[in-house]
């Protein structure tokens, strides 16, 4: 297990002789867990006294106010004071299923307490005996009745009791009831870790009673005390932690571009640039004239040409003399990018070459001397570019597309094939500034905010699966005029069934044999061979096919401007930033283009989330929304955005929190830029935790 350092960095497990007081101390020694409930605790994170402390609550259950059964009314959730008068036999129910029941009382009137599966509960009630019961009220007007009701202990009464993240085996009440313990056994240890100045500056409370009152506030004032503070203590971490990856970078040494004029490129594209797209490139070409390598993320809509900015870049790389790399996620990806590059940097006689999993021995080897040699000279590829027998000539220029799927070390090995190479990172992950700012710390920012002109919105539709027959019929309707359509299903095969869920192998045979037989169909997805899928997106793109049914293996990488049609099937089985990825599949063309999504969810927030894409079409306000109803964690996946995990902060809903930490962070750097001085110990110690995991090694 890993000791949490965010209040010592002393561990000292106690022994057989003398009591050792750590709050590294394994969890396993605190009163009341032992080994097997530490096992569980593990599972949540926690391993040591420190980070049981750590563990925030979401929310607080109020057990000061105690109900008369009369008072009740149904559908409430509070606690009632009780004795029990009777307990009947346990019943067994169809399935294998328990109920047990039991009458209680007080001087306003009587309650059926009903337990099911839980004999533990009421074996623990006595006859006779006063208690405090918390649940939801149930029955009818004239009886009332409590079914799995929580018995409240007397150290809970009058008071706000948390409620944690749990898991099974682990109840909110022996969470508390061990944070408890620990408070009273470990509390006197816990350590400030902010400076006395910034407490002073922004109002903010001691450590040891913030933690005290985020686990057991007497008031919803004490409770919200607690979290300004936390809260504030945590997004100043996140943001010095990522001030000092930057401060890293800008320590470095890279290639100097003395010539940055790229005007000679965009007078030889087939198209205007956009105002935002020159913007960009500007913007790149300033880092690129300084000798600290340039680290930005370009981030725009799905077709707002951001690969177009990329070339622009290769092309200041290409005159300066200096090899380019392109990192996308999937074979398919990749290879659109070096179709793309090729396309739009062959009138300067830039070499492109594509390295992926799939290329052979023999091509590969000479495409290896090749790029060392330095005959290549933009390299597109995926991981694969990562391999320790990959060597460029003098690579200086780095660009990585969709960031998100990849992880930061990657990125750095990618980086290392160069001499401090510059960085750009695209992502069509539209996301608002603050919480790019955030993620991203490291980056400078470019947003591509406008569509190339001609482009015309996708018409989106929300429809249920009784239309059926009509929106497969618009789909032939439309191949007649020789254009062409996507069927997304959530599912690969019936393996994965779920009820009421289509998969694209079982569809894909209904509508060959059934409403699309006059068509030509072709099927892909992510259990097929790289090969067998480049196969079938080729003859989609040349138009051998008239209709794609896939998984959201197309999310990226195809670029088809004859498609216009997106149909999408059980669209609530897709996260709504999912579901504006592959709406941007079409739409790339002149025709006018239109994605169906069909759901047969009604009333319901999967709904109302479909109903919102019918209304814009900016993947801006599509993000906003996705983070305001999922938050952050659920919007960009843990594993995506590579975040380090935040704890009780919210970075939609902590905004102001978020800014004056920025200040403060700003502030604290300008005076202790990299965090000697003995006042900033306890943030330099915070920030080490919160950063180990994330592989940000150039944090000082």
């Amino acid at each position: 297990m890993t000791a949490d350092s965010r209040f010592t960095t002393t561990i000292s497990p106690p022994n057989n002789t003398v009591e050792s007081r750590n709050l590294n101390t394994d969890i396993r020694y605190l009163k009341g867990v032992g080994e097997k409930r530490a096992q569980l605790f593990a599972k949540l994170g926690v391993d040591t006294i420190g980070a049981l402390l750590r563990y925030y609550p979401r929310r607080y259950v109020d057990y000061s106010r105690i109900y008369e059964i009369a008072e009740t009314e149904l559908g409430d959730t509070c606690a009632v004071k009780v004795t029990v008068l009777q307990k009947k036999n346990p019943i067994r129910l169809p399935g294998g299923r328990l109920m047990f029941k039991a009458e209680a009382c007080d001087d306003s009137g009587t309650m059926t307490l009903t337990y099911f599966n839980n004999k533990y509960a009421p074996a623990s009630l006595t006859v006779g005996n006063q208690l405090v019961l918390y649940g939801k009220i149930g029955g009818t007007l004239l009886r009332r009745e409590m079914i799995n009701p929580v018995t409240v202990h007397d150290w809970e009464q009058n008071a706000l009791m948390p409620q944690y993240p749990l898991t099974a085996g682990l109840s909110s009440a022996v969470i508390a009831k061990t944070v408890k313990t620990a408070l009273d056994q470990y509390g006197d240890l816990i350590e400030e870790t902010l400076p006395d100045y910034i407490l002073e500056q922004y109002c903010l409370q001691d450590l040891k009673t913030s933690i005290a009152n985020i686990h057991f506030p007497k008031t919803d004032a004490d409770a919200e005390l607690a979290r300004r503070r936390l809260i504030f203590e945590e997004l100043l971490v996140l943001q010095l932690g990522m001030s000092l990856i930057k401060q890293g970078n800008t320590s470095k040494n890279a290639a100097v571009f003395t010539n940055t004029d790229w005007e000679g490129y965009s007078e030889a594209l087939p198209f205007s640039l956009t105002g935002a797209q020159a913007r960009s490139i500007d913007e790149i070409s300033k880092d690129l004239r300084r000798n600290v390598p340039m680290a930005r993320l370009v981030q725009g809509d799905v077709g707002s040409g951001k690969t177009a900015v990329a070339a622009g870049a290769v092309y200041l790389a290409h005159i300066n003399g200096y090899q380019s790399a392109v990192m996308a996620p999937t074979e398919l990806l990749a290879k659109q990018h070096a179709e793309t590059f090729q396309k739009l940097l062959k009138p300067f006689g830039i070499n492109v070459a594509l390295l992926s999993g799939s290329v052979k021995a023999k091509p590969r080897k000479l495409l290896l001397e090749q790029l060392k040699n330095g005959e290549i000279d933009l390299l597109v590829g995926t991981h694969a570019l990562i391999s320790d027998d990959v060597e460029f000539s003098n690579l200086s220029l780095v660009v990585v597309d969709e960031q998100h799927r990849f992880g930061v070390e990657q990125r750095s090995k990618l980086s290392r094939k160069g001499i401090d190479p510059h960085v750009l990172v695209m992502s069509a992950t539209p996301i608002p500034r603050t919480l790019a700012l955030m993620i991203y710390g490291d980056l400078d920012i470019s947003v591509i905010d406008e569509m190339p002109p001609g482009r015309k919105a996708v018409k989106t539709y929300f429809v249920d699966s009784s239309l059926r027959q009509r929106y497969l019929s618009f789909i032939v309707q439309h191949a007649g005029d020789g254009e062409q359509s996507y069927v997304v299903c959530p599912l690969v095969d019936e393996s994965e069934a779920l009820e009421n869920t289509l998969s694209a192998t079982e569809y894909f045979d209904d509508l060959r044999k059934g409403p699309l037989s006059s068509l030509r169909l072709g099927l892909v997805h992510g259990k097929m061979k790289p090969a067998e899928k480049l196969k079938v997106m080729n003859a989609f793109i040349d138009n051998s096919i008239d209709v794609l049914v896939s998984t959201t293996v197309i999310e990226v990488g195809v670029d088809n401007p004859n498609a216009t049609i997106m149909l999408i099937e059980n669209a609530e089985r897709f996260g709504l930033s999912e579901l504006h990825q592959l709406r941007g599949r079409v739409g790339r063309g002149k025709t006018q283009s239109y994605c169906i999504l069909v759901s047969d969810a009604k009333n319901s927030p999967a709904a109302e989330r479909l109903k919102m894409l019918t209304k814009t079409s900016s993947g801006f306000d599509v993000a906003k929304y996705d983070l305001e109803t999922r938050g952050p964690g659920d919007f960009l996946g843990k594993r995506q955005h590579g975040l380090p995990d935040l704890g009780i902060a919210d970075l939609v809903n902590d905004e102001h929190t978020l800014y004056n930490a920025q200040e403060a962070a700003v502030t604290i750097l300008k005076n202790d830029i990299d965090l000697t001085n003995p006042l900033h110990k306890g943030l330099k110690s915070e920030i080490d935790k919160m950063f180990e995991t994330y592989g940000a090694s150039s944090i000082n």
